[in-house]
Formats: C-alpha cells, sequence, structure tokens
C-alpha cells in the first residue's frame, strides 16, 4: 500500500517530514518515506491519497480498562469469561475505530486482555494492539476487593500470584499500592502494600525482563513504589514537589489520569454510586495541581483514561478527553502529542516499532484535515484510521 500527498507529522521533532508518501509492505510495517513525485507505483500496489491532510501515528493509551463494569458495584467476580470477552471486545472495538492503535490494559476480569490480545494475533478479532496485564494484584481487602483481581498477602503470596500472571502470558505486572475513589470509605491516602509484597512482585518482573505499574494516590506510597523499583505509576491524586522531583530523578513514567476527577456528567451517565462520584469531585482539585508538578518536574507523561478508551466523554473518545485536559494543566502540544504515541510506546517497551511514522515501524495511522501541532482538537476529526497496513476507517 503507498499513501501519497501526506502532511507526515515527526512527533519528535514537533514539525511536518519533508517527505509526503508512505509504503506499507505486506507485513504491516512502513518500508520507506519518500516523495509523492518520485516513488514508484507498482501495477499492483493500492494507493491512499491524502489530498494534503495530517498524517499521524496511531495512538496509545496507557491505562485502560476493557471488561470494567459501571456501577462498579454490579461487578460479578464469578462472571462467565464469554460475557466479559463480549464486553471488552466492544470496547476495544470501539478505541480502534476512534484511533487508538495500541492499548496497555492493567487489570481485565478473567484475564479477557490477553484473550483478545491473542485472538487478534490470530486474526479472529480485530482490536488495536494490546499489552496486557491480565488481572491486577491486590491485597484482599485492597483497592481491588470486589473487582476479579488476583489476591495475595506477604512476599511468598505476591511473589507467586505476579509469577501466575506471567504464566499466564502478562506483559507487565499492576499493583495497587493505596486506596482509590471507588467506594465509600476508601482514601487514596491510605497504603495498601508492605515493602516486602512490593518487594515480590518486583522480583517476579525483573526475573522476566518486564517492569511494575502502580494504582498510586499520594506521596508516601509513590516514594516507597520508587524505592523499590516500580517504574509506572497511575493517577497520583496527592503529590507533593518532593514527590514528583524524585519520579523525574528515577526517569518513571505517569498516567495522571485526570478525567477520572473531571467528569461528573459521564459517570452520571454511567450510573455511578454517588459515593464514588463525590469522591471524585473532592479530590479534583488537588489531582490536577499534584499533576501540574509533574509536567513541571518533567516526569515523562502518558495519556491513560481508566475508563474504556474509546468511550465518549464530552463528545470525544475518552482517551482525547484525557489529551485535552493534560493540554489545559500545562502539558505543551508536542509533549501532549508524545504522551499518546512516542513516549507511550517507550513505555511499553516498543519505541522501536510504534509512536513514530519512519521505516520500520508498524503502519499505524490517523489522519484529520486540521494540524495536530497546531492545535491537539485537531485529533478529534479524523478521515482515517490504519493498522497494521490495514484500512479501519476510511472517510477519505
Amino acid at each position: 500500500m503507498l499513501i501519497v500527498n501526506a502532511r507526515i507529522v515527526d512527533v519528535l521533532s514537533g514539525e511536518i517530514n519533508t517527505h509526503d508518501a508512505v509504503r506499507i509492505a505486506d507485513d504491516g510495517k512502513i518500508s520507506e518515506l519518500g516523495k509523492s513525485t518520485t516513488l514508484i507505483r507498482r501495477s499492483d500496489e493500492t494507493v491512499i491519497d491524502l489530498d494534503g491532510r495530517y498524517l499521524f501515528p496511531g495512538l496509545i493509551s496507557c491505562h485502560t480498562h476493557l471488561s470494567v463494569v459501571f456501577p462498579f458495584s454490579l461487578t460479578d467476580p464469578n462472571e462467565d469469561p464469554a460475557v466479559t470477552a463480549f464486553r471488552a471486545a466492544a470496547r476495544a472495538h470501539e478505541a480502534l475505530h476512534s484511533g487508538i492503535t495500541t492499548l496497555r490494559s492493567v487489570h481485565e476480569q478473567n484475564q479477557v486482555d490477553l484473550a483478545l490480545r491473542n485472538a487478534a494475533k490470530a486474526g479472529w478479532f480485530q482490536g488495536p494492539r494490546i499489552f496486557g496485564a491480565g488481572r491486577a494484584l491486590s491485597t484482599p481487602e485492597g483497592h481491588g476487593q470486589g473487582a476479579a483481581c488476583s489476591y495475595a498477602k506477604d512476599f511468598d503470596g505476591f511473589y507467586k500470584a505476579a509469577i501466575g500472571e506471567l504464566d499466564a502470558g502478562a506483559d507487565h505486572l499492576k499493583i495497587f499500592i493505596t486506596g482509590g475513589l471507588a467506594r465509600a470509605g476508601e482514601r487514596p491516602e491510605d497504603p495498601e502494600m508492605t515493602d516486602d509484597e512490593i518487594r515480590g512482585v518486583v522480583k517476579a518482573a525483573e526475573e522476566r525482563n518486564t517492569y511494575v505499574v502502580a494504582h498510586a494516590g499520594e506521596s508516601v506510597a509513590i516514594q516507597q513504589a520508587l524505592r523499590l523499583g516500580v517504574r509506572s505509576f497511575e493517577h497520583g491524586y496527592i503529590m507533593d514537589q518532593d514527590t514528583v522531583d524524585a519520579m523525574a530523578a528515577k526517569n518513571v513514567f505517569y498516567s495522571p489520569t485526570l478525567c477520572v476527577t473531571r467528569s461528573e456528567s459521564w459517570m452520571r451517565a454511567k450510573g455511578f454510586e454517588e459515593a464514588s462520584i463525590q469522591n471524585c469531585l473532592a479530590v479534583s482539585d488537588r489531582h490536577l495541581a499534584s499533576a501540574k508538578l509533574a509536567i513541571k518536574a518533567g516526569i515523562k507523561m502518558t495519556n491513560g483514561t481508566d475508563y474504556p478508551p474509546g468511550d465518549r466523554v464530552d463528545g470525544v473518545p475518552a482517551a482525547l478527553h484525557e489529551l485535552f485536559l493534560m493540554h489545559e494543566a500545562g502539558l505543551s502540544t508536542i509533549k501532549s502529542l508524545q504522551s499518546i504515541t512516542s513516549v507511550a510506546s517507550d513505555l511499553i517497551n516498543q519505541s522501536d516499532s510504534l509512536g513514530q511514522i519512519k521505516s520500520g515501524f508498524y503502519g499505524d495511522f490517523i489522519a484529520m484535515r486540521g494540524n495536530p501541532l497546531e492545535d491537539p482538537h485537531n485529533l478529534s476529526e479524523l478521515d482515517l484510521v490504519m493498522q497494521n497496513g490495514h484500512l479501519i476507517e476510511n472517510r477519505l
């Protein structure tokens, strides 16, 4: 396949590439970039003329739950895995058609993310490229209570639980180091794991050459996890200057998930319990202030939603709603765009194949009329979505 007359966005430099044509080989990867006027067109090759549209890397969402049930209290820990799979597949399909060609899941009931990932690789299912955690690891009375997680105590218990998810095919491991906002009486300030328990999970991850991602509500627990080798942090509802400076020094990744505390109308439409809504609203200002501290500290920011990323929030996919919130919080335009492309690919250890438009990378693209380098909101009006060189949406 050959794409011509494109304005190719370079998300590293923040400029438009001097080339305006991209060829995708049969393996779904970019084989060359060049000029529309000079690249030789093959007789058997499909040609897509973008007529000056901007070609942008496929989006990467880094904090996703495809199987989540709203409100959370309706979660059935004994749900038939087939039911879980149908629900998650519908969310994955919606995400892909919204331009999210890759996602990182950080807890799915019945390890459905691993099943969907494998089904997509086998050609049985069309959805985003999935990097999955399987089930999150939680203490029995912790934030994961009632959410069909893998439950454990002490070093040995968490190590064995972590190995269990890795043996099932998990790409990374998810833990809850504090409480959250989901239930009445739950607080993001409350620590939930001991040093030994975190060490057990980190040990398992290091043995398999992967990493740990932590649901983290506040500074003390984040400092604890930083010291013990956790690489990726989610939420950070209440963080101080010392903590964000330590995160920047450790070169870790942070997904603020600002939409969690700034989407009241969406939560009400989904039937969230009032306690959950009020918990989110109560911490909203501190959450935003923490994200602003993280941005100023220069932490590597990634885009994550906590919600299914293709779900519509304020008229746009949740992943874009989050991008706009991060931008409004002070993240520069180029870093906002990198949070959902090149920095995201670095987080999931795919910086050599995803998140940019260059030779050897997967043919994952979106295209739009407006320049996202001038206004990220232009990402909300897509004319084309492509994954692995296959057309997903074509409104040209």
